[in-house]
């Protein structure tokens, strides 16, 4: 649900229904952060060209569940309910470990991740939390702090992106009024080798 109108899959057409066929999870459902683009469906064939490049491709290097552990920091620091719910769930599949898991959402609701991150990702996290919340602030130093702790450029790379992916996708979703209503929550696109594969499994 959310204030938009949106558009069930079952009253697609056209473009709209070609892309939830290719996003849709079981028994049709389509995630409410998807559906908020119902109205303009180049912007959802845009937002899932994104998300899959960032958070689900082949290409990337440093770990998924490390990435989605990112935004659901970035999110925690947005106060968007919707997608730390969504990506802890995806978070907690990823990681097998039901005790680490909430360690880690212990850290974030405590502002702690320091003590559950080290080297190259608790700098990593350092970095998102000024991108997101300092973002005036960010100087070459920031950039440099991170190859000091073991972090390639292209890992820098990865690391930005997600941070401002997720910062794009908290404002669609609280701006718009989404809810997880109907949702099922953790589905991701999971065929990293394949970036044309969006189906939520």
């Amino acid at each position: 649900m959310s204030w938009i109108k949106t558009i069930d899959f079952d009253k697609a057409e056209g473009k709209l229904r070609k892309l939830y066929q290719r996003v849709k999870g079981p028994d049709n459902n389509i995630d409410n952060v998807l559906k908020i683009h119902s109205l303009r469906p180049h912007t959802l064939e845009g937002h899932m060209v994104l998300y899959k490049a960032v958070l689900h491709h082949s290409g990337n290097s440093l770990p998924k569940w490390y990435l989605e552990a990112l935004g659901c920091y970035v999110s925690h620091l947005n106060n968007c309910s919707y997608c730390v719910d969504h990506h802890f769930a995806g978070l907690q599949r990823l990681l097998n470990d039901e005790a680490k898991s909430n360690r880690f959402l212990e850290a974030i609701k405590t502002n702690t991740l320091d003590s559950f991150f080290d080297g190259k990702f608790a700098s990593g996290a350092t970095y998102a939390k000024k991108l997101t919340m300092n973002i005036q602030d960010i100087r070459e130093d920031d950039f440099t702090a991170l190859k000091t702790s073991g972090c390639s450029e292209g890992e820098i790379l990865e690391i930005n992106q997600v941070v401002s992916y997720f910062n794009y996708v908290n404002r669609s979703v609280i701006g718009l009024g989404a809810s997880t209503k109907g949702d099922i929550l953790g589905l991701s696109p999971n065929q990293n080798d394949d970036p044309d594969n969006w189906g939520h499994s």
